[in-house]
Protein backbone atom coordinates (compact mmCIF):
# COMPACT_ATOMS: atom_id res chain seq x y z
CA UNK A 1 0.00 0.00 0.00
CA UNK A 2 1.23 3.54 -0.53
CA UNK A 3 1.22 6.31 1.75
CA UNK A 4 -0.65 9.17 1.79
CA UNK A 5 -1.52 12.03 4.02
CA UNK A 6 -4.78 13.93 3.76
CA UNK A 7 -5.03 17.35 5.59
CA UNK A 8 -8.60 18.98 4.46
CA UNK A 9 -10.86 21.67 6.37
CA UNK A 10 -12.66 24.53 5.52
CA UNK A 11 -11.83 27.58 3.56
CA UNK A 12 -9.23 29.92 5.71
CA UNK A 13 -8.75 27.59 8.48
CA UNK A 14 -5.14 27.47 8.01
CA UNK A 15 -4.35 24.71 6.00
CA UNK A 16 -1.40 25.90 3.53
CA UNK A 17 0.86 27.22 5.84
CA UNK A 18 0.09 23.64 8.44
CA UNK A 19 1.01 21.35 4.91
CA UNK A 20 4.26 23.60 4.34
CA UNK A 21 5.36 23.08 8.02
CA UNK A 22 4.45 19.23 8.06
CA UNK A 23 5.95 18.74 4.44
CA UNK A 24 9.54 19.87 5.81
CA UNK A 25 9.23 17.88 8.60
CA UNK A 26 8.64 14.43 7.06
CA UNK A 27 9.98 15.14 3.26
CA UNK A 28 6.81 15.06 1.53
CA UNK A 29 5.17 17.14 -1.33
CA UNK A 30 1.95 18.51 -1.49
CA UNK A 31 -0.72 17.26 -3.94
CA UNK A 32 -3.69 20.64 -4.19
CA UNK A 33 -7.35 19.35 -3.72
CA UNK A 34 -8.55 22.60 -5.10
CA UNK A 35 -10.75 22.98 -7.51
CA UNK A 36 -9.60 26.71 -8.59
CA UNK A 37 -5.74 26.58 -7.73
CA UNK A 38 -5.51 24.25 -10.81
CA UNK A 39 -6.04 27.39 -13.39
CA UNK A 40 -3.60 29.50 -14.29
CA UNK A 41 -3.54 33.10 -14.16
CA UNK A 42 -5.82 33.12 -11.12
CA UNK A 43 -4.10 33.78 -8.23
CA UNK A 44 -5.51 36.37 -5.66
CA UNK A 45 -9.40 35.54 -5.77
CA UNK A 46 -8.13 31.41 -5.40
CA UNK A 47 -5.67 32.61 -2.23
CA UNK A 48 -2.96 30.71 -4.51
CA UNK A 49 0.61 30.03 -2.61
CA UNK A 50 3.34 32.11 -3.43
CA UNK A 51 6.37 30.20 -4.83
CA UNK A 52 8.05 31.96 -1.52
CA UNK A 53 5.49 30.42 0.84
CA UNK A 54 5.60 26.50 -1.16
CA UNK A 55 9.39 27.14 0.83
CA UNK A 56 10.87 24.53 -1.63
CA UNK A 57 8.02 22.22 -1.45
CA UNK A 58 7.13 20.52 -4.08
CA UNK A 59 3.50 21.18 -5.35
CA UNK A 60 1.27 19.41 -7.85
CA UNK A 61 -1.99 20.26 -9.68
CA UNK A 62 -1.65 24.19 -9.03
CA UNK A 63 -1.06 26.30 -12.67
CA UNK A 64 -2.25 23.11 -14.49
CA UNK A 65 -4.57 24.30 -16.92
CA UNK A 66 -6.06 27.74 -18.75
CA UNK A 67 -8.63 29.26 -17.40
CA UNK A 68 -10.51 28.48 -20.39
CA UNK A 69 -10.45 24.47 -19.83
CA UNK A 70 -12.42 22.71 -18.02
CA UNK A 71 -11.47 20.77 -15.18
CA UNK A 72 -13.91 17.96 -13.85
CA UNK A 73 -13.14 15.44 -11.27
CA UNK A 74 -12.32 12.46 -13.88
CA UNK A 75 -9.21 14.98 -14.73
CA UNK A 76 -8.66 15.14 -10.58
CA UNK A 77 -8.46 12.15 -10.12
CA UNK A 78 -5.87 11.05 -13.02
CA UNK A 79 -3.59 13.71 -12.00
CA UNK A 80 -3.99 12.89 -8.29
CA UNK A 81 -2.79 9.89 -8.74
CA UNK A 82 -0.45 10.15 -11.37
CA UNK A 83 1.53 12.51 -9.02
CA UNK A 84 1.18 10.01 -5.66
CA UNK A 85 3.33 7.98 -7.72
CA UNK A 86 5.42 10.02 -8.69
CA UNK A 87 6.26 11.35 -5.23
CA UNK A 88 6.56 8.00 -3.97
CA UNK A 89 8.65 6.85 -6.63
CA UNK A 90 10.99 9.77 -5.45
CA UNK A 91 10.87 8.57 -1.77
CA UNK A 92 8.74 11.38 -0.58
CA UNK A 93 5.42 11.31 0.96
CA UNK A 94 2.56 12.51 -0.84
CA UNK A 95 0.38 15.22 1.26
CA UNK A 96 -3.28 16.11 -0.61
CA UNK A 97 -3.97 19.57 0.58
CA UNK A 98 -7.65 21.18 0.22
CA UNK A 99 -10.94 21.77 1.09
CA UNK A 100 -12.94 19.84 -1.83
CA UNK A 101 -14.39 16.55 0.08
CA UNK A 102 -15.93 14.75 -3.36
CA UNK A 103 -12.31 15.09 -4.97
CA UNK A 104 -10.36 14.03 -2.13
CA UNK A 105 -13.01 10.77 -1.70
CA UNK A 106 -11.86 9.86 -5.22
CA UNK A 107 -8.97 9.36 -4.62
CA UNK A 108 -8.60 7.47 -1.44
CA UNK A 109 -11.44 4.98 -2.57
CA UNK A 110 -10.67 4.92 -6.21
CA UNK A 111 -14.06 6.17 -7.27
CA UNK A 112 -15.05 4.53 -10.88
CA UNK A 113 -16.51 7.17 -13.06
CA UNK A 114 -17.74 6.73 -16.29
CA UNK A 115 -17.80 9.63 -18.17
CA UNK A 116 -19.72 9.72 -21.57
CA UNK A 117 -18.93 11.42 -24.99
CA UNK A 118 -21.90 12.95 -24.82
CA UNK A 119 -21.23 14.39 -21.58
CA UNK A 120 -19.80 18.07 -22.66
CA UNK A 121 -23.35 18.40 -24.84
CA UNK A 122 -25.54 17.71 -21.31
CA UNK A 123 -23.40 19.54 -19.12
CA UNK A 124 -23.77 23.11 -21.94
CA UNK A 125 -27.54 22.02 -21.96
CA UNK A 126 -27.58 22.64 -17.67
CA UNK A 127 -25.50 25.49 -17.83
CA UNK A 128 -28.03 27.03 -20.37
CA UNK A 129 -30.47 26.35 -18.32
CA UNK A 130 -29.33 28.00 -15.34
CA UNK A 131 -28.39 31.10 -17.61
CA UNK A 132 -32.11 31.12 -18.87
CA UNK A 133 -34.25 30.12 -16.18
CA UNK A 134 -31.79 30.43 -13.18
CA UNK A 135 -30.20 28.39 -10.68
CA UNK A 136 -33.05 27.56 -8.13
CA UNK A 137 -34.66 26.09 -11.41
CA UNK A 138 -31.58 23.63 -12.03
CA UNK A 139 -31.95 22.33 -8.17
CA UNK A 140 -35.07 21.69 -8.49
CA UNK A 141 -34.49 19.23 -11.09
CA UNK A 142 -31.67 17.81 -8.90
CA UNK A 143 -34.48 18.00 -6.16
CA UNK A 144 -36.59 16.02 -7.98
CA UNK A 145 -34.32 13.01 -8.81
CA UNK A 146 -31.59 13.19 -5.67
CA UNK A 147 -33.15 15.08 -2.54
CA UNK A 148 -30.65 13.92 -0.87
CA UNK A 149 -27.75 15.19 -2.66
CA UNK A 150 -30.24 18.74 -3.48
CA UNK A 151 -30.28 18.93 0.33
CA UNK A 152 -26.75 19.00 0.77
CA UNK A 153 -25.93 20.99 -2.46
CA UNK A 154 -26.41 24.62 -2.76
CA UNK A 155 -28.32 25.91 -5.68
CA UNK A 156 -25.13 28.28 -6.42
CA UNK A 157 -22.91 25.82 -6.33
CA UNK A 158 -23.43 25.46 -9.97
CA UNK A 159 -20.16 22.64 -10.19
CA UNK A 160 -21.67 19.92 -8.08
CA UNK A 161 -24.98 20.82 -9.42
CA UNK A 162 -23.99 19.76 -12.77
CA UNK A 163 -22.06 16.85 -11.91
CA UNK A 164 -24.94 15.35 -9.79
CA UNK A 165 -27.19 16.19 -12.71
CA UNK A 166 -24.93 14.70 -14.96
CA UNK A 167 -24.05 11.49 -12.93
CA UNK A 168 -27.88 10.59 -12.82
CA UNK A 169 -28.41 11.36 -16.13
CA UNK A 170 -25.83 8.96 -17.84
CA UNK A 171 -26.04 5.96 -14.77
CA UNK A 172 -29.36 5.99 -13.50
CA UNK A 173 -27.73 6.58 -10.07
CA UNK A 174 -28.27 9.07 -7.51
CA UNK A 175 -24.77 10.71 -6.67
CA UNK A 176 -25.71 10.69 -2.92
CA UNK A 177 -26.02 6.76 -3.22
CA UNK A 178 -22.69 6.73 -5.12
CA UNK A 179 -21.25 8.95 -2.23
CA UNK A 180 -22.08 6.83 0.12
CA UNK A 181 -21.24 3.29 -1.16
CA UNK A 182 -17.38 5.28 -2.01
CA UNK A 183 -17.68 6.03 2.39
CA UNK A 184 -17.89 2.61 3.00
CA UNK A 185 -15.28 1.26 0.68
CA UNK A 186 -11.63 0.38 1.46
CA UNK A 187 -8.81 2.56 0.32
CA UNK A 188 -6.33 0.85 -1.44
CA UNK A 189 -3.85 3.66 0.50
CA UNK A 190 -2.55 3.50 3.73
CA UNK A 191 -3.67 7.18 4.77
CA UNK A 192 -4.38 9.62 7.25
CA UNK A 193 -6.91 11.49 7.07
CA UNK A 194 -6.84 14.82 8.85
CA UNK A 195 -9.49 17.55 9.05
CA UNK A 196 -8.34 20.82 10.50
CA UNK A 197 -11.17 23.15 12.45
CA UNK A 198 -11.58 25.74 14.71
CA UNK A 199 -13.83 28.18 16.12
CA UNK A 200 -17.09 28.95 13.56
CA UNK A 201 -16.73 32.87 14.37
CA UNK A 202 -12.76 32.72 13.92
CA UNK A 203 -13.08 30.95 10.52
CA UNK A 204 -15.62 33.64 9.41
CA UNK A 205 -13.76 36.58 10.95
CA UNK A 206 -10.67 34.98 8.21
CA UNK A 207 -12.97 35.05 5.71
CA UNK A 208 -14.02 38.34 5.69
CA UNK A 209 -10.18 39.39 6.01
CA UNK A 210 -9.10 37.47 3.25
CA UNK A 211 -11.82 38.75 1.12
CA UNK A 212 -10.73 42.26 1.79
CA UNK A 213 -7.24 41.99 1.12
CA UNK A 214 -7.75 40.03 -1.62
CA UNK A 215 -9.81 43.14 -3.02
CA UNK A 216 -7.12 45.37 -2.01
CA UNK A 217 -4.21 42.84 -3.59
CA UNK A 218 -5.94 43.71 -7.44
CA UNK A 219 -9.20 40.79 -7.75
CA UNK A 220 -10.91 43.44 -9.61
CA UNK A 221 -8.04 43.28 -12.35
CA UNK A 222 -7.27 40.19 -12.26
CA UNK A 223 -10.66 39.50 -13.12
CA UNK A 224 -10.81 42.29 -15.40
CA UNK A 225 -7.89 40.78 -17.38
CA UNK A 226 -9.62 37.28 -17.40
CA UNK A 227 -12.03 38.99 -19.15
CA UNK A 228 -10.08 40.58 -21.81
CA UNK A 229 -8.95 36.87 -22.41
CA UNK A 230 -12.40 36.55 -23.62
CA UNK A 231 -13.80 34.19 -20.39
CA UNK A 232 -17.37 35.16 -19.01
CA UNK A 233 -19.51 33.35 -16.45
CA UNK A 234 -20.06 30.59 -19.01
CA UNK A 235 -16.68 29.12 -18.67
CA UNK A 236 -16.21 26.20 -15.75
CA UNK A 237 -13.22 28.76 -14.14
CA UNK A 238 -15.68 32.07 -13.64
CA UNK A 239 -17.77 29.90 -11.52
CA UNK A 240 -15.75 30.09 -8.50
CA UNK A 241 -16.60 32.07 -5.76
CA UNK A 242 -15.18 35.39 -6.35
CA UNK A 243 -14.64 35.68 -9.81
CA UNK A 244 -18.87 35.33 -10.41
CA UNK A 245 -19.50 38.32 -8.19
CA UNK A 246 -16.78 40.56 -9.39
CA UNK A 247 -17.96 40.27 -13.79
CA UNK A 248 -21.32 41.00 -11.93
CA UNK A 249 -19.83 43.92 -10.52
CA UNK A 250 -17.74 44.60 -14.05
CA UNK A 251 -20.70 44.01 -16.23
CA UNK A 252 -22.86 46.69 -14.47
CA UNK A 253 -24.88 43.82 -12.60
CA UNK A 254 -23.78 45.29 -8.93
CA UNK A 255 -21.50 47.66 -7.24
CA UNK A 256 -18.41 46.57 -5.94
CA UNK A 257 -19.81 46.48 -2.33
CA UNK A 258 -22.37 44.44 -3.27
CA UNK A 259 -20.20 42.23 -5.27
CA UNK A 260 -17.68 41.70 -1.70
CA UNK A 261 -20.56 41.37 0.53
CA UNK A 262 -21.78 38.43 -1.39
CA UNK A 263 -18.45 37.05 -2.26
CA UNK A 264 -18.00 37.10 2.07
CA UNK A 265 -21.15 35.53 2.40
CA UNK A 266 -20.87 32.60 0.00
CA UNK A 267 -17.29 31.69 0.87
CA UNK A 268 -19.04 31.26 4.42
CA UNK A 269 -22.02 29.05 3.18
CA UNK A 270 -19.08 27.39 1.48
CA UNK A 271 -17.09 26.45 5.07
CA UNK A 272 -20.09 25.52 6.09
CA UNK A 273 -20.91 22.91 3.56
CA UNK A 274 -17.12 21.73 3.79
CA UNK A 275 -17.46 21.05 7.28
CA UNK A 276 -20.77 19.21 6.54
CA UNK A 277 -19.29 17.05 4.32
CA UNK A 278 -16.29 15.91 6.18
CA UNK A 279 -18.31 15.10 9.33
CA UNK A 280 -20.11 12.53 7.34
CA UNK A 281 -16.66 10.82 5.76
CA UNK A 282 -15.55 7.76 7.83
CA UNK A 283 -11.77 7.62 9.09
CA UNK A 284 -11.05 11.35 9.94
CA UNK A 285 -8.81 12.67 12.66
CA UNK A 286 -10.20 15.93 13.17
CA UNK A 287 -7.19 18.57 14.39
CA UNK A 288 -9.09 21.34 16.76
CA UNK A 289 -7.41 24.76 16.53
CA UNK A 290 -9.62 25.62 19.28
CA UNK A 291 -8.52 22.92 21.65
CA UNK A 292 -5.16 21.95 20.43
CA UNK A 293 -2.37 24.48 20.26
CA UNK A 294 -0.18 22.45 18.70
CA UNK A 295 -1.54 20.55 16.15
CA UNK A 296 1.89 19.38 14.28
CA UNK A 297 2.80 17.16 17.03
CA UNK A 298 -0.76 15.42 17.31
CA UNK A 299 -0.28 15.06 13.34
CA UNK A 300 3.09 13.62 14.07
CA UNK A 301 1.84 11.12 16.54
CA UNK A 302 -0.95 10.34 14.27
CA UNK A 303 1.23 9.15 11.37
CA UNK A 304 3.86 7.34 13.45
CA UNK A 305 1.20 5.24 14.81
CA UNK A 306 -0.31 4.74 11.25
CA UNK A 307 3.53 3.61 10.20
CA UNK A 308 3.80 6.39 7.43
CA UNK A 309 6.76 7.67 9.53
CA UNK A 310 9.17 5.97 11.62
CA UNK A 311 8.66 6.31 15.46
Amino acid sequence: MQDLIILAGPTAVGKTSLSIKLAQKIGGAVISADSMQVYKNMDIGTAKITKDEMKGVPHYLIDTLEPTEDFNIVYFQRKAKEAINEISSMGKIPIMVGGTGFYIQSVIYDTDFTESDEMPLYRKKLLDLIEQKGSGYVHDMLKAVDPTAAESIHQNDHKRMIRALEYYEYTGLKISDHNLESRLKDSSYNFCYFVLTDNRQKIYERINKRVDRMIEDGLVGEVRKLMDMGLTKDNVSMHGIGYKEIIDHLTGNCTLDEAIYRIKRESRHFAKRQMTWFRREKDVIWLDLEKDDDVLTTIMYELKRKGIING
